[in-house]
Order: structure tokens, then C-alpha cells, then sequence
């Protein structure tokens, strides 16, 4: 597995090089997910904005390397990565197994360069001191493994159905489901950075309160938002989300709430 500091094929920018970019947005994927999923952010996105994806291993045009199945060790490979993209303002999104990565990449980025994202969001986790309420799926048997993962809803059903799909999917999904599973929150000091916190109102992975804990982990602002849908509420209402996120990050003149400048039409 290479991790040289100058190896792109971690990084994956789906526009064109935008001279009049503002701030770069770091976006990783969840459970399962590769850089491809942020391909159509890219065009939604305002030009200020330069969407920068996160390829794991293990995934698309990295399928044939192994995937990590610890946080930590992927956050230290991927400390040098970034460091040479951190030369202009950014922030960063990560969607479940996304969130947590962005989340302990932010703490490791401020450890080792003094530097934190403008603002870090967070998207369908729990924060990270609550305790997993669901049970551990990646040592399950296949048929249990692949039960559990329906209930999700992310994952389509003719790759569910398929012995020739599942054979080349799931070792990455369990490995995934492993490294979230795995992780153990350590107390640090709170993050200076602005949080926003996103979740769907029927997620059942992700209650309320345990997103509202992700307030408890930064010194700055902290903000929430529920979107009307499962866990994977994040492509149904992409739009709403990007436009969410180009308002915070920019500031852009929009129809804003008076409590925080989150956008109307979003359940609070």
C-alpha cells in the first residue's frame, strides 16, 4: 500500500483547477463508498468552492489495494497526503464512517501543523464519546452480514443478489464496517473550529441526541440540521445539501434563519 506524501491517487478533484476557488472542501466517503459518490457535488458546487474527493484503498481505480481496518493507521497515512493541500483555507464533509475519519483527520491536522479546517462537517454519525447502541456487524457470517446491511439502505439490491458482486464488494464492506467498529474515541482538547452536525429524520442508526453530542467537540460554533430521510438521506437531497454547505462556507447571500444562518426548508 503506498502512502507517499505526493502519491495523488488519493485525491481525486472532479473540476477543472477554479483560479477564483476560496476555500478547498475535503469530502470522504462512507462504508463501502469511493470518491465517485462526490462526482456530481463538483457541479452543483459554486466555483469559489474546489471539491477535492478522498479515494480510499480498497475502492474503484484502488480496488486491487487492501483497505484499512483501522482509523488510526489510516488517519497517520493520511496526515503527509494532505499536508501539501492544506496551503489554502479548507474544510472538510465526511458522510458515516466519512464523518469519523474527517473528524479525527481534523483533531490529527491540528496535533502535528497547528492548522483546522473553517469548518468540519459531520453527516449521519453519532459523535464520537457516545457509545454504539448497534451491534457489531463486520465478524458476522455472510448471510447475517448481508441482512444487516440491507436494513442500511445503501447498498443496491442487484449487487445484494449477486454471488459474483457480493465476492468483490464485501471483503471492502467488512473491512469498512471493521475500522468504524473498532474505533475507540480518545479525549482531546475541543476542536476551535465550527461543527455542523447533519442528520435524516429517519435514520435509525443515528438518533437525535447523538447527534447533538457532536457539540461537545468544538469551542466554536455548533450547528444541526436534519434532513427528511434514512441514513443515506445525503443523495436524495444533494441539492439542498450542497447549497447548505456553499452558504456556510461562503457566506452567501441566501434566505437564512436568524438563529445561525442555516438555510429554511430544512428540518431543525
Amino acid at each position: 500500500m503506498s502512502s507517499h506524501p505526493n502519491d495523488k491517487s488519493w485525491l481525486f478533484f472532479p473540476q477543472k483547477q477554479q483560479r477564483e476557488s476560496q476555500v478547498r472542501l475535503f469530502c470522504f466517503p462512507y462504508a463501502g463508498g469511493g470518491a465517485s459518490i462526490y462526482n456530481s457535488w463538483a457541479e452543483e458546487l459554486p466555483a469559489q468552492i474546489e471539491l477535492c474527493a478522498l479515494q480510499l484503498p480498497g475502492r474503484e481505480n484502488r480496488f486491487a489495494e487492501p483497505p484499512f481496518t483501522n482509523l488510526n493507521q489510516l488517519v497517520e497515512t493520511l496526515l503527509p497526503v494532505l499536508k501539501p493541500y492544506l496551503d489554502v483555507p479548507f474544510a472538510f464533509f465526511g458522510h458515516s464512517m466519512g464523518a469519523l475519519t474527517a473528524f479525527e483527520l481534523a483533531r490529527a491536522i491540528r496535533n502535528a501543523y497547528g492548522w483546522e479546517p473553517e469548518y468540519l462537517f459531520v453527516s449521519g454519525h453519532s459523535a464520537p464519546h457516545v457509545p454504539r447502541q448497534r451491534k457489531t456487524l463486520h465478524h458476522l457470517p455472510t448471510a447475517d452480514f448481508i441482512q444487516e446491511v440491507r436494513k442500511l439502505n445503501g447498498t443496491p439490491e442487484e449487487v445484494l443478489q449477486s454471488e459474483e458482486l457480493l465476492e468483490l464488494f464485501l471483503p471492502l464492506l467488512r473491512a469498512d464496517f471493521e475500522l468504524c467498529e473498532t474505533y475507540a474515541y480518545q479525549s482531546q482538547a475541543k476542536l476551535s473550529c465550527p461543527i455542523v452536525a447533519l442528520g435524516g429524520l429517519q435514520d435509525e442508526d443515528v438518533p437525535r441526541d447523538a447527534l447533538e453530542g457532536w457539540c461537545e467537540h468544538t469551542s466554536a460554533h455548533f450547528c444541526r440540521r436534519f434532513f427528511y430521510g434514512d441514513h443515506f438521506f445525503l443523495h436524495r437531497h444533494r441539492q439542498y445539501l450542497t447549497k447548505f454547505i456553499a452558504q456556510k462556507l461562503l457566506n452567501l447571500n441566501t434566505v437564512a434563519c436568524q438563529t445561525c444562518g442555516c438555510l429554511r426548508g430544512l428540518a431543525s
